[in-house]
Parts: structure tokens; C-alpha cells; sequence
């Protein structure tokens, strides 16, 4: 049974930093590429930032320069840390494992504000 657990989220001020982790259980997690989406309030899923499974990220334009999404392989694992936050970046966060099929987790929520 695969589960992915999100965790790391909460509240933040504008210019703070989080760092969000994915703990994978249920697949081979070190041939799984893995990412991050959001989805804020009346808005649609996005895409944040992936890492594919040789270690190679990638990012959208909202995450570039400020997050960083790694993995850990032995611990089957897989972080975004989120700093310079934004009042923008207010939402609930995904992680999703691709590997022919797509697994996702529950979600993290992150608010940030004032």
C-alpha cells in the first residue's frame, strides 16, 4: 500500500521560511520521481517543483530562487524549503510520487501572513 505523509506546514510571516518533508512508504522510492504541487482556495492544483530520480530538480517560475525541493533515498523522503515566503504562496501543499502511475499525499497546509 503506498502512502506518502506530508508534514512540515503551518504558519509563517511574509519573508519566513518552512521546510516541508514527504515521507514515502509502499514503493521503491529511489526510482520514483517526486514532486510538489499547491492548491489555494478557489484556485486550481499547480505545479511547484520536481526532482526526478537521478537528483535533478526542476521548478516553476513562482518557486525558482527561492525553494528548493531534495531527497533523501535512504530515508525515503523527499523536502521543499520554502524561504522568502509570500502571502501568495498561501496554501495547501501536495507531494506526488510518478513512476507510470502518480501517487499522491493527503497535504500540508501552509499560511502565510501577518
Amino acid at each position: 500500500q503506498v502512502q506518502l505523509v506530508e508534514s512540515g506546514g503551518g504558519l509563517v510571516q511574509p519573508g519566513g521560511s518552512l521546510r516541508l518533508s514527504c515521507a514515502a512508504s509502499g514503493i521503491s522510492f529511489s526510482i520514483f520521481a517526486m514532486g510538489w504541487y499547491r492548491q489555494a482556495p478557489g484556485k486550481q492544483r499547480e505545479w511547484v517543483a520536481t526532482i526526478t530520480s537521478g537528483g535533478r530538480p526542476n521548478y516553476a517560475d513562482s518557486a525558482e530562487g527561492r525553494f528548493t525541493i531534495s531527497r533523501d533515498n535512504a530515508k525515503n523522503t523527499v523536502y521543499l524549503q520554502m524561504n522568502s515566503l509570500k502571502p501568495e504562496d498561501t496554501a495547501v501543499y501536495y507531494c506526488n510520487a510518478v513512476w507510470g502511475l502518480v501517487h499522491w499525499g493527503q497535504g500540508t497546509q501552509v499560511t502565510v501572513s501577518s
